[in-house]
């Protein structure tokens, strides 16, 4: 399998370090990751952003392992973010984790599910 970053010149990315498109070239098994929420395996949680944000990248790349995957085989993620003012801290997070593999990739903000995670990951994989 390859995985092939497509980035239109007359599409630019927003603030780029992703890729605008990923082409998965003949995998043998894809990976639909739900959303990975915050918490930990006794169900607490970090109070912080940061905690939270490392949290729910910690429960992805668990579900990518389970699947015998891992951070190389993302070939989608989506954010969802409780607050705007967390944008920056999660791209540096994200950057930081994700070491410079580029992604297909979106950032919503909603109203999360419960109002304590101020934050959740969901991913695409393929392998």
């Amino acid at each position: 399998m390859r995985l092939i970053a497509h980035d239109a010149p007359e599409a630019p990315a927003a603030q780029g370090g992703y890729a605008q498109a990923m082409e998965v070239v003949a995998p043998a098994r894809l990976l639909f990751v739900s959303g990975q929420v915050p918490l930990f395996a006794d169900g607490s949680r970090p109070d912080d952003f940061a905690g939270q944000c490392r949290q729910a990248w910690a429960n992805l790349e668990a579900q990518l392992r389970a699947a015998g995957m891992g951070l190389d085989n993302l070939v989608k993620v989506t954010t969802f973010l409780a607050r705007r003012e967390d944008a920056a801290e999660n791209r540096a997070i994200r950057n930081e984790i994700l070491g410079g593999r580029r992604v297909a990739l979106t950032v919503i903000l909603p109203a999360i599910f419960d109002e304590a995670w101020l934050n959740e990951i969901e991913a695409v994989a393929a392998a």
